[in-house]
């Protein structure tokens, strides 16, 4: 299994610390080969990383903010600078919503934290993909994956206005595997069950949310962000080559329960 990613290039955005998941994803991918580039959101989180991307000798980290159109083209034209015109993988792993969004009654989302988690949450995969799609043309087709959340198909007490975005994330994971298709770019995503990250931390009652999947899921344990990373490769890998327009949930079998 390993090598599957030799003389693969990705872009890595949402990698805020070691903990998080699309670190986990990167990880993995560099471990069966790949060369990756790595964005990051602010100067909180940079030097976390830029340390982090050195460990796997990648040769791209910058700043981009997915909200601007100017700064998503100018990330991928130096990104199509340092991998030859090309791109072979996107890891999209962002998401934005308010943190007193994330607690309370989601009747009560004004309007500019609404647009703003469908923003950041939703429009980013649209936004990147669109910018991604010539540099993989190039290639001859490539994968583009993103993270998503059972909240988006069910009512999850305090996720609330992230749910939207999910949801519109979903929706748009489909449409653009549609329009990509044809030049054999596939767009995938996972649903991962409660992993303990920075994101994570924000919403109201987490706690209570890892204990109910580990009480009702078939599997009856926690997830880990390495499950996450190992999924990942499977959809990003050409094993999955014939796989587009699809979530993957990693959650125990959470999503499968009625009660």
């Amino acid at each position: 299994m390993a090598g599957r990613f030799e003389g693969k290039q990705a872009l890595v955005l949402g990698v805020a610390n070691r903990r998080s998941i699309a670190w986990a994803i990167a990880r993995r991918l560099a471990e069966e080969g790949a060369q990756l580039a790595f964005t990051y959101q602010g100067e909180r989180i940079e030097k976390s990383v830029r340390e982090l991307a050195e460990s796997v000798s990648s040769p791209l980290v910058t700043e981009c903010d997915v909200r601007s159109d100017d700064d998503v083209a100018r990330v991928f034209s130096e990104v199509g600078g340092v991998f030859g015109g090309g791109l072979d993988l996107l890891v999209h792993s962002v998401a934005f919503a308010a943190a007193e969004d994330l607690e309370g009654r989601f009747t009560d989302t004004p309007r500019d934290r609404f647009w703003l988690a469908l923003d950041v949450s939703a429009y980013s995969l649209v936004i990147c993909a669109r910018a991604a799609e010539p540099l993989m043309e190039a290639r001859g087709g490539g994968g583009v994956l993103t993270m998503t959340y059972l909240g988006g198909e069910r009512a999850v007490p305090h996720y609330n206005v992230m749910g939207v975005a999910k949801a519109a994330l979903d929706a748009s994971v489909r449409y653009l595997a549609w329009d990509l298709g044809l030049k054999g770019i596939r767009v995938n995503a996972i649903s991962a069950g409660p992993v303990r990250t920075l994101a994570a931390r924000s919403i109201a009652g987490f706690t209570t949310m890892e204990e109910i999947v580990e009480q009702r899921a078939p599997l009856h344990r926690h997830i880990e962000a390495d499950d996450v990373g190992s999924a990942a490769a499977y959809l990003l890998s050409d094993d999955a080559r014939n796989v587009t327009g699809t979530t993957l949930y990693v959650d125990s079998g959470y999503h499968s329960m009625g009660m």
